[in-house]
């Protein structure tokens, strides 16, 4: 992974009109962002389906989920302070990213807050970076799952329970399944879902 930073300047960045008018509206350094964000989205997926990175059918106005029409995919994608993952498949998929040290000063009230009582029970006994680590990984899957999902932070975040493998959450609501993998790159750490029939190996991750 590289820090998307300010030395790509907005005119070398291939990105659609709409893109530009969206960004418009925008601070200059969410611009930055903004715009950085989806040209790099815009080569990959080109790059995917050899095509001209204008002519990718992606659709991801500011503070939405990006959507590909059909037949390209599924796209998920996630910022943290320095990074940007993207995630392709052909079923849906979700994927959240951290810096892997990112501190939680309040590990133990976030898990009382907004994970089951399972969890929680299986949480208990741990304390300092065994429980922040926990926290943390757990506090991916459950994102990724609800950008696959496409539901809300506010009302599924305490409704997805993680396995205490990792390898598959389920929504207590909905009684939705997914599988679930954690990886390591560098300094980050980032959850992907797919729907639980889905391998994972199908999809494509892309960071930068």
């Amino acid at each position: 992974m590289q820090q998307i930073g300010p030395e790509a300047s907005a005119g070398e960045l291939v990105v659609s009109g709409q893109e530009r008018a969206w960004a418009a509206g925008l601070t200059a350094s969410r611009r930055q962002q903004y715009l950085a964000s989806r040209g790099w989205m815009r080569s990959c997926l080109a790059a995917l389906h050899a095509a001209d990175p204008l002519q990718v059918p992606l659709n991801a106005p500011p503070g939405a989920p990006p959507r590909l029409l059909d037949p390209w995919g599924y796209v998920s994608l996630s910022h943290c302070a320095d990074a940007c993952l993207m995630g392709w498949s052909q079923q849906p998929i979700g994927v959240d990213l951290e810096r892997a040290d990112r501190k939680l000063r309040a590990a133990a009230a976030l898990m009382r807050r907004f994970f089951t009582e399972t969890e929680q029970r299986e949480l208990t006994a741990l304390e300092g970076d065994q429980l922040r680590q926990q926290v943390l990984d757990r506090w991916l899957v459950k994102e990724a799952a609800i950008k696959w999902q496409r539901g809300s932070l506010a009302q599924d975040l305490c409704c997805w329970e993680v396995s205490s493998s990792f390898c598959g959450a389920l929504h207590r609501g909905l009684n939705l399944k997914v599988a679930a993998q954690l990886r390591s790159q560098g300094d980050w750490r980032f959850g992907v879902v797919v729907a639980e029939q889905t391998f994972l190996q199908d999809c494509l991750l892309c960071s930068a």
